[in-house]
């Protein structure tokens, strides 16, 4: 384990972690213990619910068209190939995330000190909120369009009005929640998604071989990067499991074993009775033998997502000011959340969440390859942590790198990386996955770039630059402590 520096100012490897129990609550503040508390039955439970989404079922479509819609279809063979390998590719990031996160006790955006320096990570640290914030008022709204179609006469923005009471109560005790969603939801999820299966399989399928494997990587980019988009969260949570191992196996075979599911289940909808059109999948779940109670269950289930949304909102504000405290800060953003799920079109914010998602895919690339890679450092989390700015060089080209291949879909941004690619003479092949290739080249520029800024290091010392303290170098150690 990489050597760190606690949020406290003191040299001890970790944050200050404590044994807990089933009544072990997540402190108010980072000045406080962090209890690990959380089994690797807990951990199974929270990724394998997060792995679950109402939004998985229907983006079922961009495995089966990746190319958009009126475009060849992928074979049967080659969708599902490409739901499997896109969802082991894009968990593993997801669990060295959380493996770091449980290593060193610290959140994640508080993990990311280590990496760009503590001023440093406020950039991706306000970007986090902006997405968590974002995608915090998409699925409240999902789960009112859901809960309002299976029961109808409550109008959608009285189940906005609950579903936001029901998140701001999970996040009062995060880690209490986090139990319930394994002793009760996944339990419940896992039959509702088999039954589902089972229902579907029964219709006749296309021939796998029919279709084409044109745009298979295309297809593995959509899932590998759902599933790595929980990489910038994964911290918040493993950080109190009881061990690493506990943090990564239920990481890893949590999220992956049911985001497989997911879009096996969607994919099945959409070549049997939705037919390719991912408006009737909720339709056609509904219509099956008791499945207005399984869809209204799936759709109770997506409170795990405003949750953790929420949650890893607070917790990624306390990057910015650690001695808030997180029970105000979430009660808080939960109301902004409701009030925006209420007022504002957030289709029409989709797609820009989509893109500072990208942003993510190779800074996790980055942290990794710099927390992981031998030879190790020591990985200061303090408030003092000094900036590394050619580890922002790192992400960058690995962000660069996945815009020119999947600019996405706001058009005016994608249209500007679409003329500088022609201007450079780049023209994205059908086999490049944006976030596949940015994972590798952030990953591969950050080992140079960290040799670079040991080097620097080095010279400042020789030269005496780093003798003495920054202005407010003392200020910053103490902000956890007075």
């Amino acid at each position: 384990m990489a050597s760190t520096t606690s949020a406290s100012g003191n040299t001890e490897g970790t944050f200050v972690t404590v044994p807990g129990d089933r009544h072990s609550e997540v402190a108010r503040t980072l000045a406080e213990p962090v209890p690990q508390a959380l089994s690797m039955l807990d951990q199974f439970g929270l990724w394998g619910n997060l792995g679950v989404s109402l939004l998985g079922f229907t983006a079922a479509i961009f495995v089966l068209q990746p190319a958009g819609a009126g475009t060849p279809e992928l074979s049967l063979a080659a969708a599902l190939a490409a739901i499997v390998v896109g969802t082991v590719l894009g968990t593993l990031p997801l669990a060295l995330a959380g493996l770091a996160g449980a290593q060193t006790g610290a959140p994640a955006m508080v993990l990311l000190r280590g990496l760009f320096g503590a001023r440093l990570s406020y950039l991706p640290t306000v970007l986090n909120i902006l997405q968590c914030i974002g995608w915090g008022i998409f699925e409240l709204v999902t789960i009112a369009t859901a809960a309002h179609t299976v029961a109808p006469a409550l109008p959608k923005y009285g189940y906005v009005l609950i579903a936001g009471a029901v998140t701001g109560l999970l996040t009062v005790r995060p880690l209490g929640a986090i139990r319930v969603l394994r002793r009760y939801a996944t339990g419940a999820v896992l039959i509702v998604m088999c039954y589902l299966f089972i229902q579907l399989i029964r219709h006749p399928l296309a021939n796998s071989a029919h279709g084409t494997w044109s745009g298979y990587w295309a297809a593995t980019d959509t899932v590998v990067a759902v599933a790595i988009s929980f990489a910038p969260l994964a911290a918040d949570y493993t950080r109190h499991s009881r061990t690493p191992r506990a943090a990564f196996a239920g990481a890893l075979a949590g999220y992956s074993t049911t985001q497989v599911l997911c879009y096996v289940i969607g994919l099945l909808a959409l070549v049997t009775v939705a037919r390719g059109n991912p408006n009737d999948i909720y339709g056609a779940f509904i219509a099956l033998p008791v499945g207005s109670l399984a869809f209204a269950i799936l759709a109770a289930r997506e409170l795990d997502q405003s949750f953790a949304d929420v949650y890893s909102t607070a917790v990624s504000t306390q990057n910015l000011r650690p001695l808030w405290d997180r029970r105000v800060l979430a009660g808080t953003i939960t109301a902004l959340t409701t009030a925006g799920a209420l007022w504002l079109n957030i289709a029409d914010y989709e797609n820009f969440l989509y893109l500072i998602g990208s942003v993510f895919v190779p800074m996790s690339a980055v942290m990794i390859a710099d927390y992981f890679v031998p030879p190790r450092r020591g990985w200061d989390l303090s408030a003092a942590a000094r900036s590394r700015w050619l580890m922002l060089l790192a992400w960058a080209a690995g962000f660069v790198t996945y815009q020119l291949v999947n600019p996405g879909y706001v058009s005016w941004w994608a249209a500007a990386w679409t003329s500088f690619g022609h201007d450079i003479g780049f023209t994205p092949a059908s086999w490049m996955s944006a976030s596949i290739l940015s994972f590798c080249v952030a990953a591969a520029t950050t080992i140079p770039a960290r040799w670079l800024t040991r080097l620097t290091a080095r010279r400042g010392r020789r030269g005496g630059l780093l003798a003495t303290p920054g202005p407010h170098q003392s200020d910053c150690e103490d902000s956890f402590t007075n």
